[in-house]
């Protein structure tokens, strides 16, 4: 055995704090809330008072008519965004929110892959080019970006209506921001491209953690590259993937920026004048209050966006294992 020094026995011998020593040490030490006092403040004013202010409104009747007799009302403005008039405008944009988050997600999460299995090739010299070119929508302020979008939408001098007809693809140009199908289709694209660098970097880095051992065997056995891709590509990128799926779906499900900043929510419904076509529940909530003075029922609405985003991403986050502890 090495001989042991007697600094290094007192060491040894000195008896070892537990936990809940030090915890007491350092909350008994009033510098630790002078050096924290920032943060909490902050965290305060920026974070706990608007949501606790927002807990209040939702249940009073404070709007453009009440905005000094405002009451207490209860329950009221649940039971009219879920049961009541308002309910017709609530379904059909929450129905339309859930389908433009999924796309979305699942949009970005296959073409960021794609690109990464034509990336991950080492034989490709070009490789760190491409990626620089590829990751440039993510690279781009999204106001900017979105911006830039619209302006590519527009029916009559938009590029890509340009670009259609003079490749004779089509004689009329498209109303992709009149349209509600083309509306929808159009912020789901530009949705799309924003989000699949980010994927594609996270498969990147998912891929390059793949041994190669895995695939030398599977070609010792004869496998083809669909049974590869299947058997050992995606079950290991499942692992990575999967929670940052989970949080790329609760992002886009309150995705205000391509819902709002590209149509404006437009075109609109016939039956309301509240959300249009391509409105998400997130933009709806945003007119509520800065364009109709609803306030109650825009806090009652972002309360139930919060519980349905935090419900999904609870029961997806259970159901995939990733709160189990690993031994």
């Amino acid at each position: 055995m090495q001989n042991v020094t007697a600094v290094e026995k007192t060491k040894m011998n000195k008896p070892k704090k537990s936990p809940r020593k030090i915890r007491t040490r350092y909350q008994n030490n009033p510098k630790a809330y002078l050096y924290l006092a920032p943060a909490l403040v902050s965290i305060f004013f920026l974070t706990l008072l608007p949501i606790i202010y927002t807990i209040y409104i939702a249940f009073t009747n404070y709007n453009l008519n009440h905005l000094y007799d405002y009451k207490f009302v209860g329950l009221e403005n649940f039971k009219d965004v879920l049961a009541g008039p308002f309910s017709k405008v609530f379904f059909p944009v929450f129905g339309w929110t859930i389908m433009f988050a999924i796309i979305s997600t699942f949009g970005c999460f296959f073409v960021g892959l794609i690109l990464a299995l034509l990336l991950n090739n080492r034989d490709m010299k070009e490789r760190a080019f491409y990626k620089a070119i590829l990751i440039i929508p993510w690279a781009l302020p999204a106001t900017i970006a979105v911006l830039s979008w619209q302006g590519l939408y527009n029916t009559e001098y938009g590029a890509i209506n340009v670009a259609l007809m003079n490749l004779h693809l089509i004689k009329q140009p498209i109303e992709w921001l009149t349209n509600p199908l083309y509306a929808r289709m159009a912020i789901l694209i530009a949705n799309i491209w924003m989000g699949f660098p980010y994927m594609m970097n996270v498969c990147l880095g998912s891929l390059s953690a793949i041994p190669d051992d895995f695939y030398e065997a599977a070609d010792i056995d004869g496998a083809s590259n669909w049974i590869k891709f299947t058997k050992i590509t995606l079950p290991s990128l499942a692992r990575t993937a999967y929670p940052l799926l989970i949080s790329s779906f609760a992002f886009n499900f309150n995705n205000f920026t391509s819902a709002f900043l590209i149509t404006g929510g437009n075109p609109p419904r016939l039956d309301t004048q509240f959300a249009g076509y391509t409105d998400i529940l997130a933009s709806t909530t945003y007119k509520l209050t800065m364009q109709f003075n609803r306030y109650e029922l825009g806090s009652a609405l972002a309360i139930i966006l919060f519980l349905i985003v935090g419900t999904l991403s609870f029961v997806q986050m259970k159901a995939s294992g990733q709160f189990k502890e690993v031994e």
